[in-house]
């Protein structure tokens, strides 16, 4: 051949290109020249065409076509179907793990692809809008490590004391002791609770996921509701969120990060975070701030809790400061059971609002936790973790549960409780509820049976954090954040419009069965009042009262004849001179 090689492969098949020159360069041959068949390739290629030729017409006389290629398409489509949910499957894991077992793995907080929103006045600098995932995991070789301890095969056997209780009348009257008391509550051992605690989280209903919208720039849209920390969600938002999907996400703290970071107005220490991050299967948490309440020391924990269970007590500098001042808090970060969890740079002027984020919003400052109860500072927590979730969570197949008022069962007598003792502005109060009263709250009946009440005693809170009850405390959160901080008014409104659209309940046990467990204490104003009181007492005490002389009564003797005193003056006797003359 002329004209240079054309690198043919030996074995008959397209070899590679050869370079050839053109014009002193080097230019890529593109034409492909094939080695010319033999004969005997070409007989070949025809007999195997006459057998497939034959082939199909036998199958088209025997009328098998049609049924071979139907099989051949049923396969192709089974084939591409399980390719795509393998795909998809690999793609959302963490759809799957949590419609089986949120918030159970490290967090590994990731801001998906951001939208930009640029508002109409151009002077207001453009808010960067993120959502923030909580890439959870599942540890398979957990199952519950505190049952380890306890012989689940011996478990099955035993007798539950619990099982024909009956709640007793109530104790008669007392008046050295009048208002609310506690009321005879039945658990069971604490190694039964223990082998009680489910192998596998609770279902959500309808909710499977949920992610939460975190912002660059805050801005406020409305003029009513919202702040820097919580974000500023429009009333669109709002109604939205009650909207409850399989997938959603919603405003919920935190809006700055996806957590409490540096400069998101709830920063934690790296330590401390870590030791948030952690997976725990049960946590007890409370916080003081404003140096508001004395700590108080939980009793008759188990062994079994005081190895697994942490307490957490989150406080704001100034208690801290306090706590070191007073020896309380030394060089480490223990009081007792307590481990302290110091926020810096605290969102809020308002002390009590401040304490409403990790009352609220526990699963978001844990996001690898089971099972939490919360406890206001002023508590005394009496009765093992263990028993408490099983009483009020697991015997009652509830993921929520929280007591209800002792005395008041209406919204509207709440707000008017609250006004009159000025826990609030009253102004807001009535914003508040005349805007839900424009979306129809009603006052409590006995028509809304089986719910018991619509205000609760929001000092004690029992939950399973699954996708549901996370989107529940985020959204009561939300309504604190938008009106007042009294969570009682706003508790009702939340959970009938969840209840509209998903089978779900809340466990609302008596308010003397929550006084069972644990010990109001009073507030530390308070309670230095009454110190003061006391010790003034002690040093300085009231003066003896001297009692003058009684005078002795005198009988008043009434003047009269017969009563005359006889004179001391003697009467002279008169003798007459002639005795004779006397007689005559």
């Amino acid at each position: 051949m002329t004209g240079g090689s054309l690198g043919l492969r030996a074995s008959g098949s397209y070899g590679l290109l050869q370079q050839q020159p053109l014009n002193g360069g080097l230019l890529p041959q593109n034409l492909y020249i094939p080695r010319r068949p033999s004969k005997s390739s070409l007989n070949g290629y025809k007999e195997k065409e006459r057998q497939v030729h034959s082939v199909f017409r036998y199958l088209s006389q025997r009328k098998v076509g049609m049924l071979i290629l139907a099989s051949l398409a049923l396969l192709a489509f089974t084939t591409g179907f399980f390719t795509v949910n393998k795909e998809a499957d690999l793609g959302d894991s963490s759809l799957d793990f949590d419609s089986r077992y949120p918030n159970k793995s490290h967090a590994l907080y990731s801001l998906l692809t951001g939208k930009e929103t640029m508002p109409n006045n151009s002077s207001i600098k453009m808010n960067k809008v993120t959502v923030c995932d909580e890439n959870a995991g599942w540890y398979p070789s957990i199952s519950h490590a505190s049952a380890a301890v306890v012989d689940s095969s011996a478990a099955s056997f035993w007798d539950n004391p619990c099982k024909n209780f009956a709640f007793p009348p109530p104790p008669p009257g007392d008046r050295r002791r009048i208002g609310p008391r506690p009321c005879p509550v039945c658990y069971i051992p604490v190694e039964h609770a223990i082998a009680s605690i489910p192998n596998f989280p609770s279902e959500s209903p309808v909710l499977r996921h949920l992610t939460y919208f975190s912002e660059e720039n805050p801005l406020r849209t409305e003029p009513n509701g919202g702040s820097d920390f919580g974000g500023y969600p429009s009333l669109k938002q709002r109604k939205d969120s009650f909207d409850i999907k399989e997938s959603m996400t919603v405003h919920c703290g935190f809006v700055k990060g996806c957590g409490p970071r540096d400069q998101t107005g709830y920063d934690i220490d790296a330590d401390d975070l870590k030791e948030l991050e952690q997976f725990h299967e049960v946590i007890v948490a409370s916080a003081i701030f404003g140096n508001y309440d004395v700590i108080q020391q939980p009793r008759n924990i188990g062994e079994v809790a005081r190895k697994n269970v942490p307490f957490f007590m989150f406080v704001d500098k100034e208690t801290e400061a306090y706590m070191k001042n007073t020896s309380v808090l030394d060089g480490g970060k223990q009081v007792g059971l307590w481990r302290i969890i110091v926020v810096h740079n605290v969102p809020y002027k308002d002390a009590r609002r401040n304490g409403k984020v990790p009352k609220l919003l526990l699963h978001r400052l844990f996001p690898n936790v089971r099972y939490s109860i919360w406890i206001d500072g002023k508590l005394r927590l009496v009765v093992d973790p263990y028993q408490i979730l099983e009483k009020f969570l697991w015997r009652q197949n509830a993921t929520f549960a929280i007591s209800r008022h002792y005395s008041r069962f209406d919204v509207f007598e709440e707000a008017e409780a609250n006004k009159a003792a000025g826990k609030y502005d009253n102004a807001s109060i009535d914003y508040q509820i005349d805007y839900y009263k424009k979306e129809g709250l009603t006052s409590y009946t006995l028509d809304k049976l089986p719910i018991t009440s619509d205000v609760p005693e929001g000092c004690v809170i029992i939950r399973e954090h699954i996708p549901i009850t996370n989107l529940f405390s985020c959204l009561w959160f939300n309504e604190v954040d938008r009106f007042t901080s009294r969570d009682q008014l706003s508790f009702a409104t939340v959970r009938d419009k969840v209840k509209e659209r998903v089978n779900w309940n809340i466990n609302m046990f008596l308010d003397c069965e929550r006084r069972n467990f644990v010990i109001q204490a009073y507030h530390r104003d308070l309670l230095e009042q009454r110190a003061h009181q006391q010790a003034m007492a002690r040093n300085h005490p009231p003066p003896v009262l001297i009692h003058e002389k009684t005078p002795v009564k005198r009988n008043l003797v009434r003047p009269g004849r017969g009563n005359k005193k006889p004179s001391s003056r003697r009467r002279r006797k008169i003798i007459p001179r002639n005795k004779e003359n006397f007689f005559i």
